[in-house]
């Protein structure tokens, strides 16, 4: 992460993901597919003028439960369309978890763009960091290495400011990075 000030300006750059593969954990127990519902489970706080992470944690603190994500493929929005599931068009904080579905253990490459910050963990992996105000950008591509097929757990920080939105995943086992399909997703019920 490379930050650069400037009188009454602060800019925040991701670089792609650096270091070597992260190896992840499958959830255990494996959740049942009678205590999954579909999607991601979502809480919202919204509000103030976050430009960082640690704003969007500030109004997360009185979040409260939104309809869940069908996944991670919100593409970016017009100004003034609604956030996610929301019915908000800015100063929007969410609060994601749920489980991502590996069907094939391998090394997996993993991608998060969004608009504006986001982190993300898999298995408690951070897996994707952009943090400020930025357009529909690459939080850069991290290696994940999945020892087995099932379901691991998922969570995410993410703010829009003002202006258009989007938060999206894709991945990739062969060296195309394809949006991750929604049925990938759940959350307990």
């Amino acid at each position: 992460m490379i930050k650069f000030a400037a009188p009454f300006l602060a800019l925040t750059l991701a670089l792609p993901a650096l270091g070597g593969t992260v190896t992840l954990t499958p959830a255990n127990p494996q959740p049942n597919a009678a205590s999954l519902a579909p999607g991601l489970a979502v809480s919202y706080g919204f509000g103030g003028s976050a430009r960082t992470l640690a704003d969007a944690e500030q109004r997360l603190k009185d979040a409260t439960p939104g309809r869940a994500l069908a996944g991670l493929s919100y593409l970016d929005t017009d100004p003034g369309e609604n956030v996610l599931t929301t019915n908000k068009r800015e100063k929007v904080a969410a609060a994601i978890s749920g489980f991502i579905k590996f069907d094939a253990p391998g090394t997996f490459q993993v991608e998060f763009i969004s608009n504006d910050g986001l982190v993300a963990h898999i298995s408690g992996q951070q897996v994707a960091l952009f943090d400020g105000v930025h357009g529909c950008e690459s939080a850069g591509v991290k290696n994940v290495k999945v020892p087995t097929a099932g379901w691991y757990e998922i969570t995410a920080t993410y703010f829009q400011r003002k202006g258009s939105a989007c938060l999206l995943m894709d991945w990739s086992a062969e060296g195309e990075m394809l949006p991750v399909p929604d049925e990938a997703f759940a959350h307990l019920k």
